[in-house]
């Protein structure tokens, strides 16, 4: 977004990966259209009048509420930098100086992707997840994320599959197998966070964790549908904490999820939940039940930056999520700043604004 003082901002539509990016794009053109002489410094105002005077905006899905967060999030970036500060200053500044994060998606290779010849590396073995676990840990990770469905035995990625019904012995066993060799690997003071993407149902998802309880989840994440009473179903026959909300888009769908009583953690992205603003409701809104925040992240490198500044901010933040595509130079070339943990840890950027914008090798492949 341009404004005519000749300060811009940089917001993304969370929609990198799925079926919905050229939606998404197309939404930014109608919506562009209708902010165009109002004040950025006015992200309420914008924020409502793309939800209110939209007709589809009111109850809108994914492909509305992404294109608001691109808006909202370049008008955040663009306060800060008219007033020279870093967008976290004007969330409340620091609450959490460091952000403790976790290394997502081991079920793919923990690195860069060029040094296994191929996208995807997915590990199938046993052994290859517990080898990949401590690539991770041997960084300074403590805490890591697995799906230990969505490779099979070898180590081929099946994309997002239900795994729906009653599961058989044979895949459970695999998923223990996997679950057990990780945890001997890195022993019993690494946190491991159990991802289903949402492809389990109740009873596929009450088996696994059957079979996981033992080894210690730190969470259990989208076991179901997002629904609070499935979700709520699961929390009270497992004792599993459970993480649940990025197909989540507002304050008012997290409101019974909460209300279940089933989340441990609230997972809403800034780049798919209408951005800054509407994230910021969401996370107040989960202290209010208890209900601690780790965001979704796995847009561009891009996104990494507003994630940031509003968990540093929060007092119900938890853990942040570090995606295995955030390693990959392709993503990396894309902005000016590679944002990159240090010994498992994050620190905000102090630039003004985001402190984060697409880099001339990202105009270059756009033109």
């Amino acid at each position: 977004i341009n404004t005519d003082s000749g300060i811009y901002g940089w917001g993304e539509a969370g929609l990198a990966y799925g079926k919905s990016a050229e939606a998404a794009f197309g939404q930014c053109q109608d919506f562009g259209k209708l902010i165009l002489g109002m004040d950025p410094f006015n992200t309420e105002e914008i924020w409502e009048h793309l939800h209110r005077h939209t007709f589809w905006g009111m109850g809108g899905g994914v492909v509305i509420t992404s294109a608001m967060a691109a808006i909202d999030i370049a008008c955040w970036d663009i306060k800060g930098k008219a007033l020279n500060v870093p967008v976290y200053k004007l969330l409340g500044g620091k609450n959490n100086p460091r952000l403790r994060t976790y290394a997502s998606q081991l079920q793919f290779y923990w690195g860069e992707w060029s040094e296994k010849g191929h996208s995807w590396a997915g590990m199938g073995t046993p052994e290859e997840f517990a080898e990949n676990a401590l690539r991770a840990v041997k960084e300074g990770y403590t805490a890591l994320k697995f799906d230990l469905t969505q490779t099979d035995e070898k180590g081929v990625c099946m994309g997002f599959v239900r795994v729906g019904g009653l599961q058989s012995a044979e895949v459970l066993n695999r998923v223990e197998s996997r679950m057990a060799a990780i945890r001997e690997a890195v022993g019993p003071d690494i946190d491991i966070l159990i991802e289903n993407h949402g492809q389990t149902d109740t009873a596929a998802a009450l088996q696994m964790a059957k079979r996981l309880e033992k080894y210690h989840p730190f969470a259990y994440e989208e076991p179901s549908y997002p629904s609070g009473e499935i979700t709520g179903n699961i929390a009270r026959q497992t004792g599993l904490p459970l993480a649940h909300g990025e197909r989540l888009y507002n304050r008012w769908q997290f409101l019974p999820m909460l209300q279940s009583g089933a989340l441990q953690l609230a997972q809403p992205d800034l780049g798919t939940c209408g951005g800054i603003t509407e994230g910021k409701k969401i996370c107040d809104l989960a202290q209010a039940y208890d209900c601690g925040v780790q965001l979704h992240i796995c847009a561009s490198n891009l996104s990494i930056a507003p994630a940031l500044h509003l968990e540093t901010a929060i007092p119900n933040f938890t853990i942040h999520e570090h995606h295995v595509l955030f390693l990959q130079e392709d993503n990396k070339k894309l902005v000016r700043y590679d944002y990159q943990p240090v010994n498992g840890y994050y620190e905000v950027p102090d630039l003004p604004g985001l402190g984060n914008e697409w880099s001339d090798y990202a105009f270059s492949i756009a033109a």
